[in-house]
């Protein structure tokens, strides 16, 4: 989980994940928010009240660990006229509904 004051403007993550993973959890992710894919399913916009979250991912090599391997993306965030509270909200939202495994 990250910071709520790391939420800013624009940032960048990586994310263990397949992009039909991402692709197939994201509509989830966004939740009531209208969702945009991209024609290319590189890219989405996500409308947050009268703003937008820019989301544009690359599918990176896989982490190898020995003999595992983790697939991995790199997710760059844009939010666009979203104040910092509702950049908390559907962050948070966003990050618990794309949480995997731990306990």
């Amino acid at each position: 989980m990250h910071d709520p004051g790391s939420y800013t403007e624009a940032f960048e993550r990586e994310h263990g994940c397949a992009l039909a993973q991402w692709l197939d959890s994201l509509p989830g992710a966004v939740g009531a928010h209208a969702l945009e894919l991209a024609a290319d399913s590189a890219s989405a916009r996500v409308r947050i009240g009268a703003g937008t979250l820019e989301l544009r991912w690359t599918v990176l090599a896989p982490r190898r660990i020995a003999l595992v391997q983790t697939p991995r993306m790199a997710v760059r965030y844009r939010f666009h006229d979203v104040a910092q509270e509702a950049r908390v909200a559907f962050m948070r939202y966003f990050d618990l509904f794309m949480q995997r495994g731990g306990g």
